[in-house]
């Protein structure tokens, strides 16, 4: 199966407002799936989406090659952390793993007794009294031991502080790739993206404007500066994909086919924020685009 996620005009709308609109996308299997973009792109209602806890106003999703949420065969595939981590304040942390695998056919207790003391969670804590890391720690065990094919997170660390957020996804990437998971992370952090993951879709107004493997679209990116010139004028092969100009110099992000001779030119390599930040600002957007870059 080549795609995880495979989206095409879909829209969700609520009363007069689309909440996403002709989004076309597809998620490739067998990667950590970084999806970002600015606050109002979609991203969250698209993962509710796939996840079925929404369905579409307009267009077609398909999840694993089937319609989200469309019977307790695909349910058990889909694993699904909210926003909020959810878990119930009054059950224990064993009641939780409980409830887990009286809901889930393919759950794995030992998995989830595992991780849970390794985490060092005491199994008779109410979630209530946990911390926010150690509730997200549990709600991502509740995800990993149903043992599904998908793994979906929608903004699972943002309001936890640096630590807990590195103990999270240190514990995503082990659990990742000690089960062959494929996994979407929807985040507004990108130093968390940068840290987990190893595909990229940036999600602006619905759409995609670049998709690919992180290290692929690294080397195929630069930032080119030099005397002044028409971005029109460039070779066949580079796009641009943002431009700024002095009366003297211009400053370019392109996405090149290959290497860049032009001696004019003094090229430099982007970091991640850089790419993602060139995308946002290819959208049209206006003022600082709601990402955070935290390390």
């Amino acid at each position: 199966m080549s795609a995880v996620i495979r989206a095409r005009d879909l829209g969700k709308r609520y009363g007069r407002r689309w909440a996403l609109s002709d989004c076309t996308l597809d998620v490739p299997a067998g990667h950590v799936v970084g999806l970002v973009g600015p606050n109002g792109a979609g991203k969250t209602t698209l993962l509710n989406l796939a996840a079925g806890q929404l369905t579409p106003t307009t267009g077609d999703i398909e999840v694993l090659g089937g319609r989200p949420a469309s019977g307790a065969g695909q349910l058990a595939r889909v694993g699904f952390v909210a926003q909020d981590t959810p878990t119930y304040a009054g059950f224990t942390v064993a009641e939780h793993l409980r409830l887990g695998a009286r809901l889930n056919p393919r759950w794995d207790d030992a998995l989830a007794r595992d991780r849970i003391a390794r985490l060092g969670l005491d199994p008779g804590a109410r979630a209530g009294k946990l911390s926010g890391g150690q509730r997200a720690q549990l709600a991502l065990t509740l995800g990993i031991a149903k043992r599904p094919e998908l793994l979906i997170l929608d903004e699972p660390v943002a309001a936890l502080d640096p630590l807990a957020r590195r103990e999270f996804l240190q514990g995503l990437l082990e659990a990742t790739a000690e089960h062959g998971l494929s996994v979407v992370l929807s985040s507004h952090l990108l130093s968390d993206v940068e840290r987990a993951c190893d595909y990229l879709i940036v999600l602006v107004d619905s759409r995609v404007r670049v998709a690919g493997e992180v290290d692929d679209l690294l080397a195929a990116h630069h930032r080119l500066t030099g005397p002044r010139r028409d971005p029109a004028r460039l070779p066949s092969g580079q796009d641009v994909v943002t431009a700024s100009h002095t009366d003297r110099q211009s400053t370019l992000v392109v996405r090149a086919d290959g290497p860049i001779h032009d001696p004019a030119w003094t090229v430099a390599r982007l970091t991640l924020e850089d790419l993602v930040l060139a995308y946002l600002d290819s959208g049209g957007q206006t003022g600082r685009p709601a990402l955070e870059v935290l390390r």
